[in-house]
């Protein structure tokens, strides 16, 4: 066989890949699937209704319990608890359980609780001893009882209009790490009667607008966007507030804080974009170059990434 067992593991299932090692004292029950080189180490049980990609770690005292999904090149620290049942009772079995997925990519600290049915996004990182009871978008970094989203991996938060960092040069295109994404610097004129910024089509913006919508009374916890558009260009101004936007072009990540009305955000085609921690008085304006077209959405981040790579 292409695979080892430590002696003191039992290992029922067949279906087990090359080069994958299971350490001492790990229960793997007949029906799971196991992929290529995987590290499962001491004390972890796995189900019968599971399915592990490759490359995939498990650390000790991990039990993977039936309904649950593991896609390739996972961390799964130390004492992740998932669960599969929502309201547990003793000797009641679900007919069916709900279907949990961690992504490719993901990492999941020590001591982290998945609760059932959930999906932990590609790339994402959850912090040790988080609580997880929503489901966590792609490249998320969340922590936390309950987990919230604290930031994006693979990031450099860009300090804007305000606080510490570089000032951005007035009317110019600031490009960021994902090169389609551009800040702008908007013209604003202050006297003793306050303040205005403003911006002129052709001079300042990219596109003629056909469509405007607002966002506001965003609750702090949540996130808005996590799509990219086929076709379709944005630019964002938060008027008031602020709210972090983290931009992908799927190859550079990049995070953005929105703070003041005289800065704008270009968001072309086939950007992913996310927008969150809103304050709590934050209006978020968004200018659209065509009107609305569900089909010129992509809501699946996996899928987002095969068209940039093909485009590419």
């Amino acid at each position: 066989m292409g695979w080892f067992k430590h002696p003191n593991a039992i290992v029922e299932s067949d279906q087990i890949g090359d080069g994958t090692r299971i350490w001492a004292f790990a229960h793997v029950l007949p029906g799971a699937v196991i992929g290529r080189e995987c590290n499962i180490c001491d004390h972890t049980f796995i189900e019968n209704q599971v399915v592990i990609g490759n490359r995939v770690t498990i650390k000790c005292g991990v039990q993977v319990w039936d309904g649950i999904t593991v896609e390739d090149n996972v961390f799964i620290g130390p004492n992740v608890t998932f669960t599969n049942d929502p309201f547990p009772r003793s000797k009641v079995h679900l007919a069916e359980y709900p279907r949990t997925v961690v992504r490719k990519n993901a990492s999941i600290g020590a001591n982290a609780t998945i609760l059932p049915g959930l999906v932990i996004g590609t790339g994402a990182m959850v912090g040790a001893g988080a609580v997880v009871t929503k489901e966590v978008p792609p490249n998320a970094v969340v922590f936390g009882n309950p987990a919230q989203i604290r930031g994006y991996v693979q990031t450099h938060k860009r300090q804007t209009a305000k606080g510490a960092g570089e000032p951005l040069p007035l009317g110019e295109w600031i490009p960021l790490r994902t090169p389609a994404a551009q800040l702008r610097r908007l013209p604003a004129v202050e006297d003793l009667r306050g303040k205005l910024s403003f911006g002129e089509y052709g001079r300042h913006l990219p596109f003629v607008p056909q469509r405007y919508f607002v966002v506001y009374d965003v609750p702090g916890r949540e996130i808005r966007g996590a799509h990219a558009h086929r076709r379709l260009h944005q630019f964002l101004l938060c008027l008031r507030g602020s709210c972090h936007v983290f931009v992908d072009d799927g190859q550079q990540q990049d995070e953005v804080v929105l703070n003041s009305p005289d800065l704008g955000l270009h968001l072309p085609p086939m950007v992913w974009a996310v927008q969150y921690k809103y304050s709590a008085d934050a209006m978020l304006l968004v200018l659209a170059s065509d009107g609305y077209d569900a089909a010129d959405y992509i809501r699946d981040y996996d899928e987002f990434k095969r068209l940039a790579q093909m485009k590419s």
